[in-house]
């Protein structure tokens, strides 16, 4: 019998007892909460969720509603659009999502998936219609052999999990290896990505004729997630969109 199995009265108990021996404690700064899993009131006031109003292509929050526009698409989105239909993203990428994206990332703190997923999932509301797909960012072999488990990948099962949405864990994959993005400017990552995403063998069935949405965990220029979409739209996809926990901003889409 596994736990998802057990009665709902039986897991609460077993909930408690484990809270008794392991108190619960903020999965961003450590201090002590009522319920695992979860952040301190002074951790989700650091948050920058992002709300409307927002570009609705690439998820940067605009100043005010005055500066969206009637099309909600920022100047830089208007002047070359990206090849995906919405963006959307939870929140800024500041200082307390880096201290939940990175040991999810790097040091195996698989337990903070969760928890961004929740967000990923308020995030994502408006465009999680028409039975979609969910498609995590691929990484290529080597850094899954480094890391055991793509970070995007559990994303997308968990919110998968929430939503009632299908997961393609396996629909892309990263056949040529590229150097770490972190560093590199726009044109220099748009360069590096070109190509280095494609649809696994045997899996374009799946993805013809779906309403794609592509789940990564922080979206910076949007080179991976370009390419993510025109291997997904040149497979049959009906539609992409592009979901992230957090959205790089301003100087931080430069770095």
């Amino acid at each position: 019998m596994n736990h998802h199995s057990l009665p709902p009265w039986w897991r609460r108990a077993g909930e408690r007892i484990l809270d008794t021996l392991f108190p619960p404690h903020c999965l961003g700064c450590g201090a002590a909460v009522t319920r695992a899993g979860h952040l301190c009131g002074n951790c989700v006031a650091q948050l920058q969720l992002i709300t409307a109003p927002f570009c609705h292509r690439c998820a940067q929050p605009f100043t005010s509603r005055a500066a969206a526009g009637p099309a909600m698409t920022c100047a830089s989105c208007a002047k070359d659009p990206p090849p995906w239909r919405e963006g959307r993203a939870a929140m800024v990428y500041d200082d307390l999502p880096r201290r939940l994206i990175l040991p999810l990332k790097y040091a195996d703190r698989t337990e903070n998936v969760r928890l961004l997923a929740r967000y990923l999932a308020i995030a994502a509301a408006d465009v999680m219609g028409d039975a979609p797909l969910l498609v995590p960012v691929p990484l290529h072999r080597r850094r899954l052999f480094t890391r055991r488990y793509n970070q995007a990948a559990l994303l997308a099962r968990a919110l998968g999990r929430m939503t009632g949405a299908d997961v393609l864990p396996d629909a892309l994959e990263r056949p040529r290896a590229t150097p770490p993005l972190e560093s590199a400017g726009r044109a220099r990552r748009q360069a590096l990505m070109r190509g280095a995403i494609g649809v696994r063998p045997g899996r374009a069935g799946a993805i013809a004729g779906r309403n794609v949405i592509v789940v990564d965990d922080v979206m910076t220029t949007g080179a991976t997630l370009s390419a993510c979409t025109h291997a997904l739209l040149a497979a049959g996809a009906a539609r992409v969109d592009v979901i992230a926990v957090a959205r790089a901003c301003g100087q931080q889409e430069q770095q």
